[in-house]
């Protein structure tokens, strides 16, 4: 069974139990600063799951979410592992609950996908004295009514069975949500277990021997400022499923990248190298690796991401180096027709849920192969910097790792011509350390949690706004949003343009919101059929699929008119004076506007 046909065959299986399907939310989501990607399907949804009705109307979703998750990008190599990933999900908002999702789940794994019920497995939460969350004993009750024998039952703690945009409790900030939730493993029996990862096999053991395919999380707690869970005035179901995983496991194959997912990159590069797939490990690990790269950033590419040394671009330009010091690895040269060949592949296997791919894949080829030629360049100049360094270290590693983009493969090797040895694990401490400080940065500019629902958050994103309708009433109708960032203190918004702005547009452009703030204009929301807002004249800017229902907000009644998930002012009198501290250029034809409100006005209730 291929990837399409269970991606079909999970939305209609939800569909017909009552489920509303919703497009998937871009990648790269313009109004949220709090985060750089898309990482679950339950990100886009969180002010439904605490309560906001959803604009479909519904309490039951279902939806394939491209996702991207860096944290395990030094296990990508393996049979498994992956950064991008589409995510299946389903939702209830309040509606239904374990009772109706566990039963849902296993029947669409072994009636639908024809997986055996005994090579299934589940793991359930063990409760947790800290918070005082119980056992879930009603998950267990649930999974051995349905067959489960109680042998095929784990329990684990926090760390395991618990699930939050920020992992365990005791690392949610304040204002997450999250909640216990129950796991299903498929059993590979031909994969004997390895005793380096413990003497005994079991669902979470990483020996390969058991994979996950889905998780059910049950949302109904939300942490507070004395760092207790409170729980929430509705119960959600959140589940998720790696489409990857779940088209491995009706393959029966513990090798994801031996589904058609992967496969015909695999068989390209393949004949490319002239090489074997599972010839050797090296270059098992070289191809894998590759393929899900590549994955990866053409995905960023097409929401319009360049490479850069910051945000979205610098983790695109990470991804494209490693695939880079992979290519290299199999004695391929990266011009522009191998590129443009294996994102040919993509465009192809995504045609019927990305067909713009097709139109992109020669534009996104020839950036890849431009960044490809400034990796040279900084082969160049890290082994110049290197050949300075008597000794190398993990410190010397990450500097040059850091400063110039070295990879630590690259590193490692130099120093081992040189006699020299760097440990991994060492190396990677220093990564932890400047990740720990970065955390600590961007808790301290986001002020932890859900900054896009505080009051200064919600009063800059309402200017910016007045700031989009001025931007494209003083420049002309070709401005557009390109992404947005947004914190307490001030806002950031990129937009379509060629040119540097001079100082009497900076002027004009900032009266002219200073006009409509003056104004005291009310702000109103509306929700309509999306056929029926844009007829109406509200605008969509961002390249994404929006729902059936949207909501529209309104500045005024005819300056600003813009399909958008809020929040909002009431009346831009709340919003006090704006003023533009920054303009500067971020990419080619785009450029940045930083800005902030003085003398905050008056709040209306």
């Amino acid at each position: 069974m291929i990837s399409k046909e269970i991606r079909q065959k999970y939305l209609e299986f939800f569909k017909a139990r009552g489920h509303e399907i919703i497009p998937p939310a871009p990648l790269v989501l313009a109004e949220d600063p709090t985060t750089l990607f898309t990482s679950s399907g339950m990100q886009p949804l969180v002010p439904y799951l605490l309560g906001e009705a959803h604009p479909s109307g519904q309490r039951r979703l279902v939806d394939s979410q491209p996702s991207l998750r860096l944290g395990d990008i030094e296990e990508v190599g393996d049979n498994r592992h992956t950064t991008f990933f589409e995510m299946l999900g389903n939702w209830s908002l309040g509606d239904y609950f374990k009772a109706e999702q566990l039963p849902w789940f296993l029947e669409f794994l072994t009636k639908e996908l024809g997986l055996a019920k005994e090579k299934l497995w589940v793991s359930v939460f063990e409760g947790d004295k800290t918070t005082g969350v119980p056992r879930d004993e009603e998950s267990l009750a649930a999974w051995q009514k349905l067959g489960i024998p109680k042998e095929r039952i784990f329990f684990y703690g926090v760390k395991k069975n618990w699930w939050s945009r920020s992992g365990e409790p005791a690392l949610m900030p304040v204002g997450e949500i999250g909640g216990p939730d129950s796991e299903i493993f498929y059993e590979f029996a031909d994969v004997p277990h390895d005793p380096k990862f413990g003497e005994t096999c079991h669902p979470n053991c990483d020996c390969g021997r058991f994979l996950e395919i889905g998780n059910s999380v049950f949302i109904q707690y939300q942490k507070q400022a004395d760092g207790s869970l409170k729980e929430l005035s509705q119960k959600n179901v959140d589940f998720g499923g790696g489409l990857e995983r779940l088209v491995a496991a009706a393959s029966d194959n513990p090798d994801i990248f031996q589904t058609d997912l992967f496969l015909p990159i695999i068989k390209r590069l393949e004949n490319l190298s002239g090489r074997n797939y599972l010839q050797d490990p090296e270059t098992t690990r070289a191809m894998r690796t590759i393929a899900d790269h590549l994955r990866a950033a053409v995905m960023i590419a097409r929401d319009g991401v360049l490479s850069s040394n910051k945000a979205q671009g610098y983790v695109l330009r990470r991804l494209l180096r490693r695939l880079l010091l992979f290519t290299k690895k199999l004695g391929l040269e990266a011009s522009g027709d191998y590129f443009l060949g294996l994102i040919s592949i993509l465009a192809e296997s995504y045609g019927d849920i990305f067909p713009d791919l097709e139109e992109k894949k020669a534009e996104i080829a020839t950036s890849f192969r431009e960044e490809a030629d400034r990796f040279d360049e900084v082969l160049k100049s890290g082994i110049k910097e290197i050949n300075k360094v008597p000794m190398i270290d993990a410190k010397t590693a990450f500097y040059l790792f850091e400063s110039f983009g070295l990879p630590f493969e690259i590193t490692e090797e130099i120093a081992r011509e040189k006699g020299q040895t760097i440990k991994k694990e060492d190396f990677q401490k220093e990564v932890e350390k400047h990740q720990k400080l970065s955390r600590q940065g961007a808790e301290s500019l986001f002020k932890g949690g859900l900054a896009d629902q505080s009051y200064e958050v919600t009063r800059l994103h309402t200017a910016t706004h007045l700031l989009h309708e001025a931007l494209r009433r003083v420049l002309g109708d070709h401005v557009r949003q390109e992404g947005s960032n947004i914190t307490a203190e001030r806002l950031r918004f990129d937009f379509s343009h060629s040119a540097k702005l001079s100082v009497e547009e900076l002027k004009n452009i900032e009266d002219l919101v200073n006009e409509q703030i003056a104004k005291n204009l009310i702000v109103t929301e509306t929700v309509q059929d999306l056929s029926a807002a844009l007829a109406s004249g509200a605008r969509a800017f961002f390249r994404e699929k929006y729902p059936e229902r949207v909501k529209i907000y309104s500045i005024g009644p005819s300056f600003s008119r813009e399909i958008c998930g809020g929040p909002h002012v009431a009346s831009t009198k709340e919003l006090g004076r704006f003023r533009i501290i920054k303009e500067e250029a971020v990419a080619q034809g785009v450029r940045r506007i930083k800005a902030v409100l003085e003398n905050g006005g008056q709040k209306i209730f």
